[in-house]
């Protein structure tokens, strides 16, 4: 009964954050804009254009472009003519980090302005009174947190998805993607680079005093975290599945590590204004 209920308090603050998420349109509707564009407008636009090259020059470019890829990814690249084959390799292959870095900035944005907006609303002393414990509020927030980098994830996908076999599939043979390794990309690497970033993200914003203070410190902080999984995000789909499995696993590891760490950074006097 007692885990049920500090489940339920949990859940509870989740919804509060995410109902006053989608209340607030100027915040979230930049980042949904940002998202459209890298997952559908900026893919839909490039896959066209070099699907339907017909120069010359422009040809002969992009097969060396092609012959350049390594020789394992030449014999899985699609497609009879060089533009068809450079559109399958580029949505295959270069597109990949998008699938992290878009999530990760979405949800990096929310965590960092999510317990000290707390304080700046005037509503981390309520929180800071409830019968919520310390790591249920941290629960709470990292839920409403994850959910929109997930969602943004989700539906990114489905749309680039869509994006890739309208414009590439019929030059290749119809529907491919996602591929076996964007899956794994997708439902294995993606969650735990999310998770991880925001595990040193809610840390931040629960020591800083202001959310510009927050906002600047995690864009330092998860700089690194974004370089750290474009590589990965590329490197996943040029190694065995294997491979995958083990840099997914290992980012598990150290997403409960960061998390478990980072539980203990909400405190009811900081809530208050009262800590450091």
């Amino acid at each position: 009964m007692r885990g049920r209920a500090r489940r339920s308090r949990a859940l509870v603050i989740a919804r509060t954050d995410l109902r006053q998420l989608r209340q607030a349109r100027d915040f979230w509707v930049p980042l949904a804009v940002i998202a459209g564009l890298f997952f559908v407008v900026i893919p839909a636009v490039l896959l066209t254009i070099i699907t339907h090259v017909s120069d010359v020059r422009l040809v002969q470019q992009l097969s060396s472009v092609v012959g350049s890829l390594p020789k394992q990814l030449r014999a899985s690249v699609k497609g009879d003519a060089a533009p068809a084959q450079a559109s399958y390799a580029l949505a295959v292959y270069l597109f990949a980090p998008l699938a992290i870095i878009v999530p990760l900035t979405v949800s990096s944005a929310v965590g960092a302005n999510t317990v000290i907006g707390e304080r700046e609303r005037g509503s981390g002393e309520f929180l800071a009174h409830s019968p919520a414990r310390e790591r249920d509020i941290y629960l709470g927030k990292l839920v409403a947190s994850l959910v929109p980098g997930y969602l943004t994830a989700a539906v990114g996908f489905g749309l680039y998805s869509l994006v890739v076999n309208l414009t590439v599939g019929p030059q290749v043979g119809g529907w491919f993607f996602p591929t076996p390794n964007w899956w794994i990309l997708v439902l294995w690497v993606l969650p735990p680079f999310i998770a991880l970033a925001l595990a040193v993200i809610l840390a931040i914003s629960a020591k800083v005093s202001s959310a510009a203070a927050a906002q600047q410190a995690s864009a330092l902080v998860t700089l690194p975290l974004v370089l750290i999984a474009y590589t990965v995000a590329s490197g996943t789909l040029f190694r065995t599945e294997l491979a995958a499995f083990l840099i997914g696993a290992l980012a598990w590891v150290g997403a409960g590590l960061a998390l478990w760490q980072g539980s203990h950074a909400v405190r009811r006097e900081r809530l208050l204004g009262l800590g450091s």
